[in-house]
């Protein structure tokens, strides 16, 4: 079969599609066929041999998909046909890929292969974000980072049909038009985004923060904040990794929490499935729906990679199988 492989830690260039072994189901894991697959930034880490997972090379890229399923258990909850997203550390970057059973999530009708792909780990990090460590309630105000990403849109379209005002800080003009059109009510530049979050709050703050980017900004992020509020940390795109000077937290009953998704729900299968019940009713109804910026079939996955090195990505990347 043909899979995007990683010859060498030398970033997006290093890559190349190979013909491999098609893999065996192992026990306790489903085989899918792999209609489409998400291209996420840790995979581009991955390529240049920066990521906390350090496989050696050659192995094949990805780790998240959706399709349908080859071949399952006796005694699992899928059958052959069953369409399905499936997520795992490597290896989905390819025709044919073997997943363990918990990561496998069942695909509604009505989301397509391409979107499907998009979904397992900017949407499960977006609901464990806003709900499980952010309690996001609706009428709250969010205010997010890097609003025209994948994280970014996936908490913006989540925040907005969990009934929450979004505010969505962009670093140009386009992107803040990506950002409206995943549902942020406001879209704001990067400079002086604390004025104006202000200024649309008529003073008050926002009730939560959630930053994947990180870097300069956290400071402004704490003062944007309305009493009781927080900031959610989800990641670091930006390279640095902020401090916080706690009397910050005192002085204003603030709150600053990590966000830790894959820490946390991989080891519990209930939360997980929960997690995804959750989101459903509104994949079904369209609230949710990725918003894709680029289609590349598996020989570009180099080319795919580097848009995301390049900074230049609003929404998501799929490769196509």
């Amino acid at each position: 079969m043909r899979a995007v492989q990683v010859v060498e830690l030398g970033g997006p260039t290093s890559v190349r599609v190979a013909e491999v072994d098609p893999p065996e189901r192992g026990e306790g894991e489903v085989l899918v066929d792999v209609a489409a697959a998400g291209v996420n930034f840790p995979d581009l880490l991955l390529t240049k041999g920066l990521y906390q997972y350090k496989p050696d090379p050659p192995f094949t890229l990805g780790s998240e998909c959706a399709g349908t399923v080859r071949e399952a258990g006796p005694d699992s909850r899928f059958a052959p046909g069953d369409r399905v997203v499936a997520f795992t550390m490597s290896g989905v970057f390819g025709e044919i890929v073997s997943v363990p059973e918990q990561t496998v999530l069942p695909l509604p009708d009505e989301v397509g292969f391409a979107a499907g792909a998009c979904l397992p780990m900017n949407y499960l990090t977006a609901h464990f974000t806003l709900v499980a460590r952010g309690g996001l309630k609706a009428g709250e105000t969010v205010l997010v980072h890097g609003a025209a990403g994948g994280v970014g849109t996936a908490v913006v379209q989540l925040a907005a049909a969990l009934g929450a005002t979004v505010i969505g800080v962009t670093s140009t003009e386009a992107k803040a038009e990506i950002a409206k059109r995943a549902g942020a009510a406001h879209a704001v530049g990067v400079e002086g985004f604390k004025d104006a979050v202000k200024e649309i709050t008529d003073g008050a703050g926002v009730d939560m923060v959630v930053d994947p980017v990180g870097g300069d900004r956290f400071t402004d992020s704490l003062r944007s904040l309305a009493p009781l509020g927080r900031v959610m940390v989800v990641g670091f795109t930006a390279g640095d990794i902020p401090t916080v000077k706690v009397n910050r937290l005192l002085l204003n009953n603030v709150d600053v929490r990590g966000v830790g998704w894959g820490a946390y729900a991989l080891g519990r299968v209930d939360f997980l499935r929960a997690e995804w019940d959750a989101l459903l009713p509104h994949l079904r109804s369209g609230a949710l729906d990725p918003l894709i910026s680029d289609r590349f079939p598996l020989e570009k996955a180099g080319e795919a990679l580097s848009r995301i090195d390049d900074r230049v990505v609003t929404g998501k990347v799929v490769l196509e199988v």
